[in-house]
């Protein structure tokens, strides 16, 4: 097989063709010889008339089936194509290809979801009236809990839905794979004799879908926990975590935000010293010496970049190459992602004993200050006020349901007297 560069492997040509295997076949079928009185007989093998005996044996060639089987690897896996495959790319291809239609479909038309496991249904589907912003794949059913729920495993389609099975083939399909894609990432980089540093990176956005979308409704006991599949579902979402687990005082999550952050103003001031240090110098011209005196080309010096970001920072900030930069700059972030990924993990088993929690409020002068602590503790307990669900009280026997019933107080107003009524 031909190797073209390393890794490189055409796909449809330039390889040496695999030997035809040959098998071996006795002549007892009936097919292939007639036994008449032992006398020869002649037949046609592969465009060759050939002479046979009674006693003898033939071969004929088998199936073409490992040399497809070579060919359709080396398509796989080949350099070549428009778009890398990889083995990978065979498990990743499906699955986000389900993934996204099955979230098209979802979030154009999907019944409405009980999300509570109450009976109180929510629509989150286009055709229910949501827009853009407001539209989202509702969770799975708070009933079903961590279970596997397949639409086989549902009596209908009607009740699949209606449980929130849509919400748990995308998430488990789409974090397989993202998966896959990441160790695709690896597989192309390791056939282009490229460092996987890109696959690594990449495992910083599949940390932190999978703390989000699986280990924390794990965590929680129940797939509803999970965040909906939307704009304002996130919102909806990231206020409901702040509210429970007051995740901004996460040290880890703290370290997430500088990461994110942190990388973003470092890959502008990266921009801005690189365009700082183009340089305009002469442009060699043998031909004509006259032209090279004022013809100027932009020039790059890397030692002079360096110069301005120690005048920038300060002095003992410097790199040794241009690698080392490129690698810090990507490294910062990455890192910042995994921990922010941690420290969701971490409030997905209630551990919240890491998160600082200092005294409320400050004295000075005698004057009670409240801190920023108290701020966010006061915007806490808002939300539980807003997101606080009535549940449903079911009576232990039947027989006293009607006793144990509270009917509802409904004012009203007369409109000649003027007066408020009130009746239960």
């Amino acid at each position: 097989m031909t190797q073209l560069g390393f890794g490189k492997t055409s796909a449809l040509e330039r390889f040496d063709p695999y030997p035809e295997p040959m098998k071996t076949v006795g002549i007892e079928s009936q097919n292939v010889f007639n036994k008449t009185n032992g006398e020869n007989k002649t037949i046609a093998v592969g465009g060759t008339v050939k002479e046979i005996s009674e006693n003898s044996r033939i071969t004929v060639p088998s199936l073409n089936v490992r040399r497809t089987w070579a060919r359709f690897c080396r398509w796989i896996t080949s350099t070549n194509n428009r778009m890398y495959i990889g083995w990978f790319g065979v498990i990743a291809i499906p699955t986000l290809s389900t993934a996204a239609i099955v979230f098209l479909l979802a979030i154009i038309a999907a019944p409405a979801v009980d999300m509570e496991g109450t009976g109180q249904l929510i629509s989150g589907s286009l055709l229910d009236g949501n827009n853009l912003i407001s539209a989202a794949v509702v969770p799975t059913s708070a009933a079903i809990g961590l279970h596997f729920y397949p639409i086989w495993e549902a009596a209908s389609v009607d009740e699949w839905l209606m449980n929130g099975g849509p919400y748990q083939l995308i998430v488990l399909h789409f974090i397989i794979g993202i998966i896959s894609y990441q160790d695709r990432e690896w597989e192309l980089s390791y056939r282009l004799g490229m460092r996987p540093w890109i696959s690594l990176a990449f495992t910083a956005p599949v940390a932190a879908t999978a703390s989000v979308l699986l280990v924390y409704p794990v965590g929680q006991g129940s797939f509803s926990s999970g965040m909906p599949l939307g704009i304002s579902g996130t919102f909806t979402f990231m206020m409901q975590f702040q509210a429970d687990h007051n995740i901004l005082l996460n040290p880890l999550h703290q370290i997430g935000v500088v990461g994110v952050l942190g990388g973003a103003l470092l890959c502008s001031v990266h921009g801005a010293l690189v365009t700082s240090s183009l340089i305009r110098q002469p442009k060699s011209c043998p031909d004509n010496p006259k032209v090279g005196k004022t013809e100027t080309q932009s020039a790059y010096r890397f030692g002079q970049a360096q110069a301005y970001q120690q005048k920038l920072f300060w002095r003992g900030i410097q790199f040794n190459s241009s690698r080392a930069v490129h690698f810090f700059l990507a490294a910062v972030p990455v890192a910042g992602i995994w921990t922010a990924a941690l420290g969701v993990d971490m409030a997905a088993f209630d551990f919240d004993q890491f998160s600082f929690n200092p005294m409320s409020g400050s004295v000075i002068r005698k004057t009670s200050v409240p801190t920023w602590s108290d701020v966010v503790d006061q915007a806490n307990f808002g939300i539980h006020a807003v997101t606080q669900v009535e549940r449903p009280l079911f009576p232990l026997l039947l027989k006293d349901a009607d006793s144990q019933a509270v009917r509802p107080e409904i004012a009203w107003v007369d409109r000649d007297s003027g007066m408020s009524q009130s009746s239960k």
